[in-house]
């Protein structure tokens, strides 16, 4: 099993040589992947629009930069986003940015991608939020195109390009990995068709999660394609030397964001019969990996035995927490969780 650390955007606050030691520590203590998550602004709750799940001033480095210069202080760590709000950007530019990316990293990047929730964010950049469903898909197809073919064309109602070229391609071609995350069965079918894998979210259940498994094995074999290589799931994690001690360092900082997560509707957008809603002990048990070295290592070959994943995004540092907290969790889930996983998996 691989094992990547999803990179703190507010790192930015310590000043740029200290993200650059991170991202390098990240690499040298034996993570597989270094990923970051994407927004490019926030918007405030006014009426009319939507509650947000973050607050308006929320910082957050964008994507490409930040993993342009991760790229340029290590030399073998993946390099992934996840997930890109794609159809609120150009996709032609994103083509542009993931080959340059991939050029300059020597073929370390994987491109995660999803829909978005925020239409205010939509709106902001100049793109149709009500059509990001069906932009999803032809961008996708037209990212392949940039990355495969000598001369780009391609006919869509949202993209059409005529006639086109771009150089250089990127070092891992049209076989870029693009992970595409979903819950609905749309984004089921939108991944099985366009996508080299499904990316699992990290809110919902284990025992939830075994059906949708199944039924995304269905349609991998309804379309002639076999289960992936990679099959990725995030999920929140904290270790430390107890449990006890894990959930006390950890448990008011998740408890916190999965409050605001359902207090914004974020409930909703689950699998029929499950909720965010309820305490963190509630939650805990068949969503997070929290606990001891011995606990978490249970965790994670726990499901992929039951799931089939085999790449872990864990999230361990949380808006507040101090971060050399958060350095000792990273230093022993190296140690002590993932040469045991490893050996397991």
């Amino acid at each position: 099993m691989k094992l990547a650390v999803e990179f703190p955007s507010v790192a930015y606050r310590e000043g740029p040589k200290a993200v650059g030691k991170l991202a390098k520590g990240i690499e040298d203590i034996g993570y597989d992947q270094l990923d970051v998550y994407d927004h490019v602004v926030m918007g405030y709750d006014i009426e009319g629009r939507t509650k947000s799940i973050y607050p308006a001033q929320m910082p957050i480095i964008e994507a490409f930069m930040m993993l342009s210069y991760a790229a340029a202080v290590t030399e073998k760590i993946g390099l992934g986003t996840e997930v890109l709000i794609l159809p609120q950007r150009q996709p032609a530019l994103v083509a542009k940015q993931v080959s340059s990316l991939d050029t300059l990293s020597d073929g370390r990047v994987r491109l995660g991608v999803g829909i978005g929730w925020q239409e205010s964010e939509y709106e902001a950049l100049g793109e149709s939020f009500k059509t990001r469903g069906r932009r999803m898909d032809e961008a996708m197809e037209l990212l392949r195109a940039y990355w495969r073919e000598e001369r780009i064309e391609f006919e869509s109602e949202h993209y059409p390009t005529e006639a086109m070229a771009m150089e250089p391609k990127p070092p891992q071609g049209g076989d870029l990995p693009i992970w595409i995350g979903g819950n609905a069965i749309a984004a089921m079918k939108r991944i099985v068709e366009h996508g080299d894998c499904w990316y699992i979210n990290p809110h919902t259940t284990i025992e939830t999660l075994v059906t949708q498994v199944d039924h995304y094995k269905r349609l991998l074999d309804e379309a002639g394609k076999p289960f992936p290589a990679e099959f990725p799931m995030r999920r929140e994690a904290f270790v430390a030397p107890t449990r006890e001690e894990a959930i006390k360092l950890a448990g008011p900082f998740v408890s916190k964001k999965y409050a605001a997560y359902h207090s914004t509707g974020q409930s909703d957008q689950l699998p029929e019969g499950e909720t965010l809603a309820g305490g963190f002990e509630e939650l805990v048990g068949d969503r997070f990996l929290i606990g001891s070295p011995d606990d978490v290592a249970e965790q994670m070959i726990d499901i992929n035995k039951r799931l089939g994943v085999n790449h872990l995004i864990v999230s361990m540092e949380w808006a507040g927490m101090v971060k050399s907290v958060a350095m000792d969790c990273m230093q022993l889930m190296a140690e002590e969780v993932i040469p045991r996983v490893r050996q397991a998996t």
